[in-house]
């Protein structure tokens, strides 16, 4: 697997796991989209309106690095506040 196909990988774990820990939903729906040469777009969308807090964490906290990660690994990243709810995409570029 090439270093783009690795980091898309990474931060779509990260982003589901942030939607299902934190929007408490029944539904989300994940997107990966080749939007240019050498970029894709990673996206969830879940119904809560409850936006992702990026945080710290202390050294001996077991969780709290997905979004560090996601802004660490992407090269854009961001929230989209929608009526239903909410779109959190990042973006990598090989």
């Amino acid at each position: 697997m090439g270093e783009l196909a690795e980091q898309a990988a990474v931060i779509v774990s990260e982003l589901v796991a942030n939607t299902v820990q934190h929007a408490r939903r029944e539904s989300i729906r994940v997107t990966v989209e080749h939007t240019a040469p050498g970029t894709v777009r990673i996206a969830t969308a879940d119904f809560s309106r409850r936006l992702p807090v990026p945080r710290l964490p202390g050294e001996d906290d077991e969780g709290g690095r997905g979004l560090a990660l996601v802004e660490a690994m992407a090269q854009r990243w961001g929230v989209e506040e929608r009526r239903w709810g909410k779109i959190v995409w990042a973006e990598v570029t090989r």
